[in-house]
């Protein structure tokens, strides 16, 4: 069973900077793309950063430059540093993984607040 748990969020000021996780467990990491998608209030799920199994990783625009994601395939971990924060950043955060067979999982979310 696929089992994603999204560590990390919290309040800060704009221009601070977070660090999220996400366990993964149930998967072989090493094989599966992982991501980090939001969700503001009132707005849809959208992309944030996406790094696949093999190959560079990609940004929404509105981030480039300022998040980065990266993974550790032995622990079974991905994480997303968000620097230069801004108040439209808030939202919920939330892990991503597509496995091999191309199904989709998501964690529970972690909300990340960014006060102006």
């Amino acid at each position: 069973q696929v089992r994603l748990v999204e560590s990390g969020g919290g309040l800060v000021q704009a221009g601070g900077s977070l660090r999220l996780s996400c366990a993964a467990s149930g998967i072989i990491m090493s094989f599966s793309s992982m991501g980090w998608y939001r969700q503001a209030p009132g707005k849809e799920r959208e992309l944030v950063a996406f790094i696949p199994s093999s190959g560079r990783a990609r940004y929404a625009d509105s981030v480039k430059g300022r998040f980065t994601i990266s993974r550790d395939n032995a622990a079974k971990k991905v994480y997303l540093q968000m620097d230069s924060l801004k108040p439209e950043d808030t939202a919920v955060y939330y892990c991503y993984n597509r496995d091999p067979g191309r199904n989709d999982y998501w964690g529970q979310g972690t909300q990340v607040t960014v006060s102006s």
